[in-house]
Protein backbone atom coordinates (compact mmCIF):
# COMPACT_ATOMS: atom_id res chain seq x y z
CA UNK A 1 0.00 0.00 0.00
CA UNK A 2 0.89 3.61 -0.47
CA UNK A 3 2.07 5.65 2.43
CA UNK A 4 -1.76 7.09 2.46
CA UNK A 5 -2.97 10.35 1.67
CA UNK A 6 -0.86 12.51 4.19
CA UNK A 7 2.84 13.62 3.35
CA UNK A 8 6.19 11.87 3.42
CA UNK A 9 7.45 12.75 6.42
CA UNK A 10 11.23 12.35 7.90
CA UNK A 11 11.23 11.58 11.97
CA UNK A 12 14.11 12.00 13.87
CA UNK A 13 14.76 9.21 15.99
CA UNK A 14 15.05 9.96 19.71
CA UNK A 15 16.24 6.94 21.51
CA UNK A 16 16.29 6.33 25.54
CA UNK A 17 18.78 4.74 27.40
CA UNK A 18 19.79 5.62 30.99
CA UNK A 19 18.28 9.00 30.67
CA UNK A 20 21.14 9.79 27.65
CA UNK A 21 19.81 10.23 23.88
CA UNK A 22 21.68 7.50 22.40
CA UNK A 23 22.05 5.22 18.99
CA UNK A 24 23.03 1.72 19.16
CA UNK A 25 24.51 -0.59 16.04
CA UNK A 26 22.13 -3.18 14.95
CA UNK A 27 20.06 -2.62 18.18
CA UNK A 28 23.18 -4.38 20.60
CA UNK A 29 22.78 -2.08 23.54
CA UNK A 30 27.03 -3.00 24.05
CA UNK A 31 27.17 -1.29 20.77
CA UNK A 32 26.88 1.93 21.53
CA UNK A 33 27.40 4.49 18.55
CA UNK A 34 26.32 7.91 20.14
CA UNK A 35 25.72 9.05 22.95
CA UNK A 36 24.89 12.53 24.14
CA UNK A 37 25.68 14.99 27.21
CA UNK A 38 23.22 16.95 25.97
CA UNK A 39 19.42 16.89 28.16
CA UNK A 40 17.26 14.41 25.41
CA UNK A 41 14.88 17.42 26.06
CA UNK A 42 16.57 19.65 24.55
CA UNK A 43 17.92 17.28 21.67
CA UNK A 44 14.19 17.01 20.57
CA UNK A 45 13.42 20.49 20.84
CA UNK A 46 16.24 21.29 18.23
CA UNK A 47 14.89 18.79 15.66
CA UNK A 48 11.72 20.30 16.18
CA UNK A 49 13.27 24.00 15.47
CA UNK A 50 14.66 22.48 12.36
CA UNK A 51 11.31 21.71 11.18
CA UNK A 52 10.44 18.08 12.33
CA UNK A 53 6.54 17.66 12.41
CA UNK A 54 6.93 14.67 14.35
CA UNK A 55 9.38 13.02 16.90
CA UNK A 56 9.76 9.36 17.31
CA UNK A 57 11.10 8.02 20.86
CA UNK A 58 12.14 4.88 22.11
CA UNK A 59 12.66 3.60 25.64
CA UNK A 60 15.42 1.56 25.21
CA UNK A 61 15.43 0.49 28.91
CA UNK A 62 11.68 -0.55 28.26
CA UNK A 63 12.38 -2.40 25.37
CA UNK A 64 15.06 -4.43 26.93
CA UNK A 65 13.37 -5.08 29.78
CA UNK A 66 15.64 -3.36 32.30
CA UNK A 67 14.61 -2.49 35.93
CA UNK A 68 14.24 1.25 35.22
CA UNK A 69 12.97 2.98 32.32
CA UNK A 70 12.80 6.29 31.25
CA UNK A 71 9.02 7.63 31.85
CA UNK A 72 9.67 11.02 33.48
CA UNK A 73 12.36 12.14 30.48
CA UNK A 74 9.34 10.91 27.65
CA UNK A 75 6.90 12.57 29.67
CA UNK A 76 9.41 16.24 30.02
CA UNK A 77 9.90 15.64 26.18
CA UNK A 78 5.90 15.45 25.57
CA UNK A 79 5.41 18.50 27.73
CA UNK A 80 8.32 20.45 26.54
CA UNK A 81 7.33 20.00 22.38
CA UNK A 82 4.53 17.99 22.00
CA UNK A 83 1.30 19.76 20.08
CA UNK A 84 -1.61 19.68 21.94
CA UNK A 85 -4.92 17.95 20.56
CA UNK A 86 -3.02 16.42 18.13
CA UNK A 87 -6.15 15.10 16.40
CA UNK A 88 -6.13 16.99 12.94
CA UNK A 89 -3.07 19.42 13.70
CA UNK A 90 -0.45 19.73 12.30
CA UNK A 91 2.41 22.70 11.22
CA UNK A 92 2.35 24.15 14.97
CA UNK A 93 5.86 26.27 15.09
CA UNK A 94 7.98 24.85 17.92
CA UNK A 95 5.28 21.55 18.55
CA UNK A 96 5.15 18.13 17.31
CA UNK A 97 3.49 15.42 17.08
CA UNK A 98 4.69 12.01 19.06
CA UNK A 99 5.16 8.26 18.33
CA UNK A 100 6.62 6.55 21.59
CA UNK A 101 7.56 2.98 22.02
CA UNK A 102 9.75 1.25 23.99
CA UNK A 103 8.42 -1.94 26.56
CA UNK A 104 4.63 -1.02 26.26
CA UNK A 105 3.67 -4.21 27.33
CA UNK A 106 0.55 -3.39 29.92
CA UNK A 107 -2.72 -1.49 29.02
CA UNK A 108 -2.24 1.37 31.50
CA UNK A 109 1.15 2.07 30.57
CA UNK A 110 -0.72 2.22 27.05
CA UNK A 111 -3.00 4.28 28.69
CA UNK A 112 -0.31 7.11 30.80
CA UNK A 113 1.35 7.64 27.44
CA UNK A 114 -1.66 8.07 24.72
CA UNK A 115 -2.55 11.00 27.65
CA UNK A 116 0.63 12.69 27.04
CA UNK A 117 0.78 15.97 24.83
CA UNK A 118 1.54 15.07 21.40
CA UNK A 119 1.32 11.80 21.45
CA UNK A 120 -0.49 10.88 18.57
CA UNK A 121 0.12 6.57 18.54
CA UNK A 122 2.18 4.61 20.67
CA UNK A 123 4.51 1.85 19.12
CA UNK A 124 3.93 -1.50 20.11
CA UNK A 125 7.00 -4.20 19.03
CA UNK A 126 7.09 -7.82 21.00
CA UNK A 127 3.16 -6.91 22.60
CA UNK A 128 1.84 -7.83 19.10
CA UNK A 129 2.96 -11.12 19.29
CA UNK A 130 3.20 -11.90 22.81
CA UNK A 131 0.22 -9.61 23.72
CA UNK A 132 -1.97 -9.21 20.87
CA UNK A 133 -5.49 -8.73 23.36
CA UNK A 134 -3.22 -5.50 24.89
CA UNK A 135 -3.30 -4.54 21.07
CA UNK A 136 -6.19 -5.21 20.28
CA UNK A 137 -8.11 -3.68 23.04
CA UNK A 138 -6.33 0.22 22.68
CA UNK A 139 -7.01 0.00 18.74
CA UNK A 140 -11.04 -0.75 19.78
CA UNK A 141 -10.79 1.86 22.58
CA UNK A 142 -8.77 4.36 21.10
CA UNK A 143 -8.82 4.11 17.59
CA UNK A 144 -6.27 2.05 15.27
CA UNK A 145 -4.87 5.62 14.33
CA UNK A 146 -3.28 5.92 17.75
CA UNK A 147 -1.47 2.03 17.53
CA UNK A 148 1.84 1.44 15.64
CA UNK A 149 3.13 -2.17 15.47
CA UNK A 150 7.04 -2.59 14.70
CA UNK A 151 8.00 -5.18 13.08
CA UNK A 152 11.75 -5.63 13.33
CA UNK A 153 13.10 -7.78 10.74
CA UNK A 154 16.14 -9.82 10.53
CA UNK A 155 16.54 -11.88 7.67
CA UNK A 156 12.77 -11.13 7.09
CA UNK A 157 12.00 -13.08 10.28
CA UNK A 158 10.45 -10.74 12.89
CA UNK A 159 12.62 -9.93 15.97
CA UNK A 160 11.40 -9.72 19.69
CA UNK A 161 12.43 -8.55 22.79
CA UNK A 162 14.56 -5.50 21.62
CA UNK A 163 16.12 -7.59 18.92
CA UNK A 164 17.89 -10.20 20.93
CA UNK A 165 15.53 -13.13 19.67
CA UNK A 166 14.78 -13.95 16.36
CA UNK A 167 11.05 -15.90 15.76
CA UNK A 168 10.47 -17.99 12.50
CA UNK A 169 7.85 -15.45 11.66
CA UNK A 170 7.66 -13.71 8.24
CA UNK A 171 7.86 -10.21 8.12
CA UNK A 172 4.21 -10.04 5.92
CA UNK A 173 2.45 -12.76 7.66
CA UNK A 174 2.74 -10.62 11.27
CA UNK A 175 1.79 -7.90 9.49
CA UNK A 176 -1.23 -9.19 8.10
CA UNK A 177 -1.39 -10.61 12.21
CA UNK A 178 -1.15 -6.84 12.99
CA UNK A 179 -3.58 -5.29 10.48
CA UNK A 180 -6.08 -7.81 12.08
CA UNK A 181 -5.54 -6.38 15.71
CA UNK A 182 -6.05 -2.91 14.75
CA UNK A 183 -2.72 -1.63 14.20
CA UNK A 184 -3.28 1.57 11.91
CA UNK A 185 -0.07 1.66 10.83
CA UNK A 186 3.65 0.08 10.75
CA UNK A 187 7.16 0.47 11.52
CA UNK A 188 9.20 -1.79 9.36
CA UNK A 189 12.87 -2.17 10.50
CA UNK A 190 14.97 -3.51 8.72
CA UNK A 191 17.32 -4.95 11.30
CA UNK A 192 20.21 -6.12 9.12
CA UNK A 193 21.45 -2.42 8.14
CA UNK A 194 19.89 -0.58 10.99
CA UNK A 195 22.47 2.11 12.85
CA UNK A 196 25.38 1.19 9.99
CA UNK A 197 24.91 3.92 7.87
CA UNK A 198 25.07 2.06 4.56
CA UNK A 199 21.97 2.71 2.84
CA UNK A 200 18.56 1.51 2.81
CA UNK A 201 17.64 -2.08 1.17
CA UNK A 202 15.69 -0.20 -1.29
CA UNK A 203 13.36 -3.29 -3.03
CA UNK A 204 13.08 -5.29 0.61
CA UNK A 205 11.49 -2.05 1.48
CA UNK A 206 9.51 -1.63 -1.79
CA UNK A 207 8.56 -5.18 -1.08
CA UNK A 208 6.95 -5.07 2.38
CA UNK A 209 5.48 -1.75 1.41
CA UNK A 210 3.05 -3.07 -1.34
CA UNK A 211 2.28 -6.17 1.13
CA UNK A 212 0.93 -4.21 3.86
CA UNK A 213 -2.82 -2.77 3.85
CA UNK A 214 -1.61 0.07 5.96
CA UNK A 215 0.74 3.00 5.86
CA UNK A 216 4.52 2.06 6.78
CA UNK A 217 6.84 3.93 8.43
CA UNK A 218 10.04 2.86 7.16
CA UNK A 219 13.77 2.43 9.60
CA UNK A 220 17.28 1.51 9.02
CA UNK A 221 20.16 2.35 7.63
CA UNK A 222 19.42 5.71 6.26
CA UNK A 223 22.40 7.69 5.43
CA UNK A 224 21.63 10.09 2.87
CA UNK A 225 19.14 12.28 1.31
CA UNK A 226 19.09 9.79 -1.80
CA UNK A 227 18.22 7.26 0.94
CA UNK A 228 15.38 9.27 1.99
CA UNK A 229 14.09 9.55 -1.36
CA UNK A 230 14.38 6.05 -2.65
CA UNK A 231 11.94 5.17 1.14
CA UNK A 232 9.58 7.70 -0.56
CA UNK A 233 9.70 6.32 -3.88
CA UNK A 234 9.08 2.74 -2.56
CA UNK A 235 5.71 3.93 -1.15
CA UNK A 236 6.68 4.55 2.34
CA UNK A 237 4.47 7.17 4.93
CA UNK A 238 7.88 8.16 6.40
CA UNK A 239 10.88 7.44 7.54
CA UNK A 240 12.82 6.91 11.14
CA UNK A 241 16.40 8.91 10.57
CA UNK A 242 18.76 8.64 13.25
CA UNK A 243 22.51 8.07 12.99
CA UNK A 244 22.79 10.02 10.21
CA UNK A 245 20.85 12.73 11.64
CA UNK A 246 23.41 12.36 14.65
CA UNK A 247 26.30 12.13 12.86
CA UNK A 248 25.69 14.96 10.55
CA UNK A 249 25.29 12.92 7.12
CA UNK A 250 21.76 14.14 7.01
CA UNK A 251 20.66 17.76 7.53
CA UNK A 252 17.05 17.87 8.77
CA UNK A 253 16.54 21.15 7.34
CA UNK A 254 16.20 20.63 4.10
CA UNK A 255 14.46 17.21 4.50
CA UNK A 256 11.23 17.99 5.86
Amino acid sequence: MKGGSGEFEVVPAVDLRGGKCVQLRQGRKEEVIFSSAESPVEIARHWVEQGASRLHIIDLDGAFQETKNNSAVVKKIAESVGVSGVSGVSGVRGRAKIQVGGGIRSYERAVELLALPGVERIIFGTAALKSPRLVERVAREFGSERVMVALDVRGGKVAVDGWRETTGLDAKEAAKQAEELGAGSLLFTNIDVEGLMQGVETEVVAEFVRSAGVPVVVAGGVSSAEDVERVREAGASGVVVGSALYTGKLSLENKV
